[in-house]
């Protein structure tokens, strides 16, 4: 069977959360769980490191601000982490060239960031912490959910992860006039330091 559901579902997860990409198709590989893992994923340091990465993302992606700071950080790095596991993956099983499944899983796991980016931004506009908290838990369930089932049957996840990224991308749409507001504010907000650093007051609006 061609790899290519696996690796768009791969990619639609590395644009939320990568590092449990990776994380999790090593498990799955070094356990023997599936075949279709390269042994690049399974490698110890690779594991390590994926892990404590997991763990920095887990608590930065709980905090308000801190999350849309993190997201912004990451906008090139799950795109290419989402592009290298795939072609990991299409490398691994031969059915898919690995230029053709680059291009799949980082391309798709840039629109699953920008979603996920989107979103906390729109999130971020309310004062309270614990929709960043359910939002993100919600996040990383999912991740885990998908790849996991993509292990076992992974047209069926793919099909998930289009649907999910399908709603993902019209729920960023009706979120717009948020997403704005939260711009409009970091935008004051630095304003405000600026004329602060050089003495200056801002003039009433």
């Amino acid at each position: 069977m061609s790899v290519l559901p696996l690796v768009f579902t791969s990619g639609w997860a590395s644009g939320i959360n990568a590092y449990a990409v990776v994380l999790l198709f090593g498990v799955f590989g070094a356990t023997g769980l599936t075949d279709e893992v390269p042994e690049s994923l399974q490698r110890t340091d690779v594991l390590v490191t994926a892990g404590v990465l997991f763990l920095f993302e887990a608590v930065a992606d709980k905090i308000p601000y801190v999350d849309s700071v993190w997201d912004t950080a990451h906008t090139v790095i799950r795109p290419v982490a989402g592009a290298v596991v795939a072609a990991s993956l299409a490398g691994e099983s031969g059915s898919l060239p690995e230029l053709a499944a680059g291009a799949v899983g980082g391309s798709t796991a840039l629109v699953s960031h920008l979603v996920k980016a989107g979103t906390r931004m729109a999130v971020n506009t309310s004062p309270e912490p614990f929709s960043n908290i359910g939002v993100s838990v919600a996040e990383d369930l999912g991740v885990a959910g998908v790849i996991t089932f993509a292990v076992f049957n992974p047209v069926a996840a793919a099909v998930v992860a289009g649907v999910l990224l399908l709603l993902g991308v019209v729920t960023l749409l009706f979120l717009a006039s948020r997403i704005r507001r939260f711009l409009r504010r970091g935008a004051q907000r630095r304003e405000e330091k600026r004329l602060a650093g050089t003495g200056r007051h801002r003039p009433p609006e």
